[in-house]
């Protein structure tokens, strides 16, 4: 009897440890797999950025210093590593792109160009497509992150060096304002 009893001691805290490890290393995967979605709705945009740029430019040609912030912003993004660096590449691209399609306004013939159309169309659908891939990704970063900071997961994270992962977010503030429309 007494040995069904430290058998149940022992067992018993060993399988809880390897149930919870197991978890933790399925939301950490989780998460990778969420960051790998937003990196290829990433590398698709990207490709499609100097179609969008060279459609433009056929109409603005004076408007070098536009071309060249948006290309040097895609450039960030392509070479940024780490979650923090990529979030803050993207929000220089997106002012970048709402500045291009803000200078697109002003040529009437371009706004009704078809090619035109069709990739800004493909860009308005990228981005919902990153947005919800955004949102998966900063949904397996918190149920990583509960539970590495939960007991009793948070023993079994800290015992084998589970790591929070860092949420995409937007760090300029002025994103967040409300975008004034007046007529």
């Amino acid at each position: 009897m007494i040995f069904l009893v430290v058998l149940a001691i022992i067992l018993i805290p060993l399988f809880m440890g390897i149930s919870i490890y197991n978890g933790l290393v399925r939301k950490k995967t989780l998460m990778k797999e969420g960051w790998s979605s937003i990196d290829v709705f990433l590398k698709k945009r990207n490709d499609l950025i100097p179609n969008l740029i060279e459609t433009v430019k056929g109409y603005a040609t004076h408007e070098k210093t536009l071309f060249e912030n948006v290309t040097k912003s895609r450039n960030m993004v392509q070479n940024a590593n780490t979650v923090a660096d990529q979030s803050a590449a993207e929000n220089a691209l997106k002012n970048s792109m709402m500045n291009l399609f803000a200078v697109s306004e002003n040529y009437p013939d371009l706004k009704a160009n078809q090619n035109f159309i069709e990739l800004q169309n493909e860009l308005t659908s990228m981005e919902e497509e990153i947005e919800m891939a955004r949102r998966y990704y900063n949904g397996t970063v918190t149920d990583n992150n509960i539970a590495i900071e939960t007991f009793p997961s948070n023993i079994v994270a800290n015992m084998f060096n589970f790591e929070k992962g860092t949420f995409f977010e937007i760090k300029d503030a002025a994103q967040r304002e409300p975008v004034k429309v007046s007529f």
